[in-house]
């Protein structure tokens, strides 16, 4: 009867909207869960507890992904393979290595929490890295890659250490950081094969990682079991709508709302540069607003710098997939053309 209360009706709400984005998207899960359950105060606010719930609950929904995308062979099963050797080891060393230099649980809190916050900051950041590349493929008019690359073994293990201990620790990054890198390594590869790759990996990862979150601080069945009946059904929902829904819109949405939470937290963990004794709700809102209304100044400039108008195609909506490579090359000499004709 415990599990039949408001709180678990907020997480289970909570669970369902963002599950749907991430069957919407490809992109929230960690990310958006943990520091809204922070923010909703369940298991008594504490990360360490949030964490291992968010990263249990991931396991599941993430499993189900893998075994579609498995069933339909587009998983690059040697990449994934791997990823998986960096990332697990260190999934399961992250939390021991967290808890092995805090002295209490106030501090181990406190530092999950700032690490939360810079992980939600470095995730946000990485959606625009991942346009601002497309941007720079489709304007390079070269060859877009192999779009079944030879797999390069130790980037490909380095960056599956980073996102493992990321994810270890904060249950951040699997959908964000690794896609991105991935990106960066491989980038004629498919998106298809992109997705599936890193949802193969990510199982292995995120079980590592909550078994080894749950091992120190428990699991709270409290969180986890209505956590899981909302993200699972949301996620399903997500998917199946994700066609018929502007998805570019939901992720420029995602940035701001990771940016304001990863600011948050670290002004909730009492961040030196913000004070400790007291907290700053109207800066995050400010921080929000620069955000929104900065980022399409900066990215028009970032335009111009590759000989392009300042708005117009390639729009952020076309450039919003992982490997975006146009309908066609656009090249200066064809703009330098367009603009003489007008």
């Amino acid at each position: 009867m415990d599990l039949l209360t408001l709180t678990a009706l907020s997480i289970v709400v909570a669970g369902f909207v963002v599950g749907v984005v991430v069957g919407l998207t490809g992109m929230g899960g960690g990310a958006l869960m943990t520091p809204a359950l922070i923010f909703l105060g369940v298991g008594g606010g504490s990360a360490a507890t949030i964490v291992a719930a968010d990263l249990t609950a991931a396991a599941v929904y993430k499993t189900g992904g893998a075994v579609v995308h498995a069933k339909e062979g587009s998983p690059n099963l040697k990449l994934a393979m791997w990823l998986i050797i960096g990332s697990v080891p260190m999934a399961f060393a992250g939390p021991y290595a967290v808890k092995a230099f805090t002295t209490d649980a106030d501090e181990l809190d406190r530092v999950l929490k700032l690490s939360i916050g810079f992980a939600l900051l470095f995730a946000a950041a990485t959606y625009a890295a991942r346009l601002y590349i497309n941007l720079r493929r489709v304007r390079s008019g070269g060859d877009p890659g192999d779009p079944d690359p030879p797999v390069r073994p130790i980037p490909t293990l380095l960056v599956g250490m980073l996102g493992g201990l990321l994810v270890g620790i904060t249950s951040v990054g699997s959908g964000s950081v690794i896609m991105i890198a991935l990106l960066m390594l491989y980038p004629g590869l498919s998106a298809v094969k992109l997705v599936g790759t890193d949802l193969v990996q990510a199982v292995p990862l995120v079980l590592a990682a909550a078994i080894a979150n749950i091992a120190i601080h428990g699991l709270d069945w409290e969180i986890t079991l209505p956590l899981i009946a909302g993200s699972v059904p949301g996620t399903l929902i997500g998917a199946r709508i994700a066609p018929r829904v502007p998805q570019s819109y939901i992720r420029r949405g995602i940035v701001v709302v990771l940016t304001m939470s990863g600011v948050a937290l670290l002004d909730k963990a009492g961040w030196a540069p913000l004070g400790r004794d007291e907290t700053y709700p109207v800066l995050i809102g400010l921080v929000g607003l620069a955000v929104l209304l900065l980022l399409p100044i900066v990215w028009g400039f970032l335009r111009k710098e590759q000989g392009l108008p300042f708005m117009g195609a390639p729009t952020v909506s076309e450039l919003d997939t992982w490997n975006y490579a146009g309908p066609k090359r656009v090249k200066k000499s064809d703009l330098q053309d367009s603009q003489t004709k007008e």
